[in-house]
């Protein structure tokens, strides 16, 4: 797919439904009792995949419209019938094995070649520790993987690194397991799965620690079905709001978008580095804070990110570049070591990219540092599968001078399956 410069973007959308939120929907209603009726789900196919999962494991999964469905569960997961494929779902295969690791049953993962490259030891080195097992196929801490689960014993774990997707398994298996799971975070990442907890019934306690929390999880909780109310997703968001700075005489209205604290670290950077950006219609939806984002073509400057902030904003880091490759000085982006273990190592990739299309950039072991000014273009990116590579530099071939060009442009579907019509609605030149 190739992106040319061309005339302003202009356009009000809607945010896809949010990946993370839509994640554990599906789960939690496959764990749970009863219906959970689910709006504004994020029909990509990273979902997809653990909608069928939710399914395999014994939960009945109805699509009943446009991102509407409905789970009825069982009050647990059954042993499924087949290989558990998750394609290129690395949040779902890690909260999955979580969940399952809570009950006597037997599964199968397995995943696409990308998955399958993706480190599990993060996740399931905890998982062992609280009574599973898992016999790897090929080499250890790498996809297919088979889990036993069940008599699990509650852990007390204290993260290194800020990660959502390892405090969530830690959370989900502690739900059936014997005494209280705590997970102690230094940096506080992203808690959709402690509010989600609440709402289908689980007592959840969390107590600030310094810049941190601690989470408390009783074991032998029951869930119970509700309704799930999916916020737009920010990261998604970020892409047209993006060429909205960008690109020159630009104008772009994102409504819906989640604006939970430990989400919006991308929205905060950039006003730091001078982005006209405003909200509007600030609401509560799905339990969680909702407003409509205005971006307007802005002069932006280079900023130093607080290495803090990385936990917020992990998966925006490649558009955050994208768009610092426009701004006046350097920007500087450390203490993101974790982007290397993503659907790619996706510093390495963006690093990369950028230099094919002109940008002056300088690679570190934990981050990197862009120095923005003209984008000359005219390079064809290299994205290794991953969706926010391939989308954040069609963004930044809508303001180069001369097109720019990724080469696998189908993995955009696993997050964000109407982009190229969203961004051709709003005037971009995409082909």
């Amino acid at each position: 797919m190739t992106a040319r410069p061309g005339a302003p973007l202009h356009g009000t959308v809607r945010a896809p439904g949010d990946k993370s939120m839509s994640h554990r929907a599906m789960i939690l209603g496959a764990m749970a009792s009863g219906i959970t009726e689910v709006e504004g789900l994020l029909e990509g196919d990273d979902v997809l995949a653990t909608a069928r999962a939710a399914e395999a494991f014994g939960a009945r999964v109805e699509r009943l419209g446009g991102g509407r469905w409905r789970v009825t569960g069982q009050g647990g997961l059954r042993t499924p019938a087949g290989i558990i494929d998750c394609g290129n779902a690395g949040t779902g295969v890690r909260l999955l094995m979580g969940a399952a690791a809570g009950y006597p049953i037997s599964a199968t993962f397995d995943g696409d070649a990308s998955l399958r490259s993706r480190p599990m030891g993060r996740v399931t080195d905890h998982l062992t520790r609280m009574g599973a097992t898992f016999d790897w196929s090929g080499k250890p801490g790498l996809l297919p993987a088979t889990l036993t689960g069940g008599a699990l014993s509650a852990i007390d774990h204290v993260q290194t690194v800020a990660s959502a997707q390892v405090k969530s398994a830690i959370l989900l298996a502690g739900l059936n397991a014997t005494g209280v799971t705590s997970v102690t975070e230094p940096e506080k990442s992203r808690d959709h799965t402690e509010r989600m907890l609440r709402a289908f019934g689980a007592v959840v306690d969390v107590e600030s620690a310094g810049e941190g929390w601690v989470i408390r999880l009783p074991g032998g909780q029951p869930l119970t079905g509700t309704v799930v109310a999916v916020p737009g997703d920010p990261s998604s968001a970020a892409f047209p709001l993006a060429a909205g700075l960008i690109v020159a005489g630009s104008e772009v209205t994102v409504e819906g978008v989640m604006l939970n604290p430990l989400r919006t670290g991308l929205f905060d950077t950039w006003i730091a580095m001078g982005a006209d950006l405003t909200i509007t219609n600030r609401r509560v939806a799905g339990g969680e804070e909702v407003g409509d984002i205005t971006a307007r073509h802005s002069r932006l400057k280079g900023v130093v990110v607080p290495e803090a902030r990385a936990a917020s904003m992990i998966d925006e880091y490649p558009i955050l570049a994208a768009t610092a490759a426009f701004a006046e000085g350097v920007t500087v982006m450390r203490g993101v070591g974790e982007m290397r273990v993503k659907e790619s190592d996706r510093i390495r990739l963006m690093v990369d990219g950028l230099r094919a299309c002109g940008v002056a950039v300088e690679e570190e072991p934990e981050g990197f540092l862009v120095t923005g000014g003209p984008v000359p273009g005219g390079a064809t990116v290299h994205t290794a599968h991953d969706h926010r590579i391939a989308m954040s530099h069609l963004v930044l071939g809508l303001a180069a001078a001369a097109p720019v060009t990724v080469d696998e442009p189908d993995m955009i579907a696993t997050s964000f399956p109407g982009f190229e019509a969203m961004m051709r609605g709003l005037g971009g030149d995409l082909t």
